[in-house]
């Protein structure tokens, strides 16, 4: 039998239980919703972790740490723009060895090594090709001490125009090489780096600065043909004006005889036959080069220029190459190496 205060009958096809109060159908409502939710949300989280994995970002399957690496307590406190150590403690990708490197100083440079390490040698080229065109300039008297000289002379040259300034540049630089391997330390007067000179008081002057070891003028003689030979000039004991070489007659001749027997050997000439009586040495007071100087020093005529058979040795590179070792050797001994 129906009751009175009782709800109407449902609708036909109704789900609702007809035995149940309203509220309690509404609450089953609410949880079923809520019931779905967690569902729902899972779902799409499933879609987001699957999406976005073109090129237009990185793959989400790739792990966080790889490409987003968690920063450094260093990194998270410093200020933009600033550098590690700006007000944060140095990025630990940098290895100390790394930045001890950047900041270490540079090795000083290694020692010269040899025999003559330590030493001073100057090389004096005889003259200077461009005093042909300075006459007027060379001709200009200097006092030697024992009187007056021209300053500087052209220098010889063989018949076929072979200038003695060439020879005697050429040698010297190849002894510069021969001296500089035994780890001398060489200076030259000049390298025809200037028109002319310089003059033969200036020449003793560079040797004397530079407080040599030892000093040798390279020359080449110009005398009549059928004079042949080499021979070293040595300085007399001259006092007057500037000069005094007192101190180094005794020094000079070692170094002299050092060289004219290491000379003949290496290059295989002769002492001259025109003087010096066969010893190739011979003693001179009237060369400003020599009077003027304070330090050891000789020079060499290291043949006649206007001798065929001179000027064939003197005007060929293999030959002044052994003229230049026989001098270096020469050297070499006197200096004790």
């Amino acid at each position: 039998m129906r009751n009175d205060n009782s709800p109407p009958p449902p609708e036909s096809g109704s789900s609702i239980d007809p035995d149940r109060p309203w509220f309690t159908r509404r609450a089953t409502l609410v949880v079923g919703v809520a019931a779905l939710a967690p569902a729902a949300l899972a779902g799409w989280v499933l879609t987001q972790a699957f999406a976005g994995t073109g090129s237009d970002g990185p793959s989400r399957s790739t792990p966080l740490s790889a490409s987003h690496s968690t920063p450094s307590p260093g990194q998270r406190d410093a200020k933009p723009g600033s550098t590690p150590g700006e007000g944060a403690s140095a990025s630990t990708s940098t290895s100390p060895s790394a930045s001890q490197s950047t900041t270490a100083a540079a090795p000083a440079p290694a020692p010269a090594k040899g025999p003559l390490a330590g030493k001073t040698v100057v090389v004096d080229p005889g003259h200077n090709a461009g005093n042909f065109a300075h006459t007027d300039e060379i001709d200009q008297q200097v006092d030697i001490g024992t009187g007056r000289k021209e300053c500087d002379t052209t220098g010889t040259t063989t018949n076929a125009g072979y200038k003695e300034a060439d020879f005697t540049l050429d040698v010297s630089r190849r002894l510069r090489t021969a001296l500089e391997a035994q780890g001398a330390k060489v200076v030259l007067t000049h390298q025809a780096d200037r028109p002319w000179g310089p003059c033969i008081t200036e020449r003793a002057r560079i040797g004397n600065e530079a407080k040599a070891d030892a000093v040798v003028s390279v020359h080449a003689d110009g005398v009549s043909a059928g004079n042949r030979g080499f021979h070293v000039i040595l300085p007399a004991k001259v006092k007057g004006g500037a000069a005094d070489t007192a101190k180094i007659v005794g020094p000079s001749r070692e170094l002299g005889e050092r060289i004219a027997g290491n000379f003949a050997r290496t290059t295989g000439s002769a002492p001259a036959n025109y003087l010096g009586s066969g010893t190739g040495l011979v003693v001179r007071d009237d060369l400003g080069g020599l009077n003027l100087s304070t330090q050891p020093k000789v020079f060499i005529e290291c043949g006649n220029m206007r001798d065929a058979k001179d000027a064939a040795q003197l005007t060929s590179p293999e030959w002044r190459q052994k003229a230049a070792q026989g001098i270096a050797d020469g050297i070499v001994g006197f200096l004790g190496g």
